[in-house]
């Protein structure tokens, strides 16, 4: 499933080309994805997009009647396509636009949504959602206070949406690991210090991964057909059994919360 690094990319590579059209009709080839598509999408018609959005791994289309919330799922994509663009397999909704090109959301496994957030309302799926990790209310501070009591692996607690968002398994594992941090150490039993270094890594690694294009890792692409780079460059993640990129050691490998999780015993502690 696409990460933070990966929606992000997908929004900044559609803003240009989507913020201030109108959109001019809203074609819907299918009542449903992942979950019915409310009536109230067809809102969008005769309105401008006043911004595009992300929040956690979900996209928004910001206009005066609301704003199309979407996510990607598994193995859907936005394009930007002329508007004569011949269809091709699941291609499953079109807004066109008063340029004459369409967004178009293309959703093999149908794992997406394509939702309605009312204005001045939040929907459901955003509500209890923890802060933006690269905004400035995730720091070590925050981490500290948070985790204080917790008994969770440090990953685990990482990883949990109430606490930040958008941190999946592949950026926990490398921002751990930039730490110096097992992923098995009791999160209420690491010093306010080394949530510092834990932060700063976390918007290290998620900055440079979506400087990089995010990470391909299925059927991630961005809005122009471009894949992402930064797989090639992890240290840890899917690398169980390899050695250490830094010292040389075998990784280990083993579920932490269900989750597949590689580590340095040498250099996380």
């Amino acid at each position: 499933m696409p990460e933070l690094p990966e929606v992000e990319t997908t929004r900044r590579g559609l803003a240009p080309h989507v913020t201030g059209r109108r959109v001019e009709d809203v074609v819907l080839r299918r009542p449903d994805l992942r979950w019915p598509i409310p009536p109230a999408v067809l809102r969008l018609r005769g309105e401008r997009v006043d911004a595009v959005r992300r929040r956690a791994k979900y996209l928004l289309l910001d206009t005066a009647a609301g704003s199309a919330l979407l996510h990607l799922g598994m193995s859907g994509s936005l394009r930007v396509l002329p508007g004569g663009t011949p269809l091709r397999a699941h291609d499953h909704v079109d807004l066109a636009l008063d340029d004459g090109r369409v967004l178009r959301f293309n959703d093999p496994r149908r794992f997406g949504c394509l939702l309605w957030q009312a204005p001045g309302t939040t929907h459901a799926l955003l509500a209890g959602l923890g802060p933006e990790p690269l905004s400035d209310a995730f720091d070590g501070d925050y981490l500290y206070r948070a985790s204080r009591g917790r008994r969770a692996p440090v990953k685990t607690f990482l990883m949990d949406q109430a606490v930040v968002v958008g941190v999946g398994n592949i950026y926990a594992a490398e921002a751990l690991f930039m730490a110096g941090i097992s992923p098995l150490r009791e999160a209420g039993r690491i010093s306010r210090d080394r949530y510092a270094r834990l932060a700063d890594a976390v918007k290290a690694v998620l900055a440079h991964a979506i400087e990089r294009g995010g990470t391909t890792l299925r059927d991630f692409i961005s809005p122009d057909g471009a894949p992402g780079y930064f797989e090639q460059e992890l240290s840890v993640y899917g690398r169980g059994g390899q050695p250490c990129r830094a010292c040389g050691r075998r990784l280990r490998h083993e579920s932490i919360g269900q989750r597949a999780s590689v580590w340095c015993p040498a250099c996380q502690r």
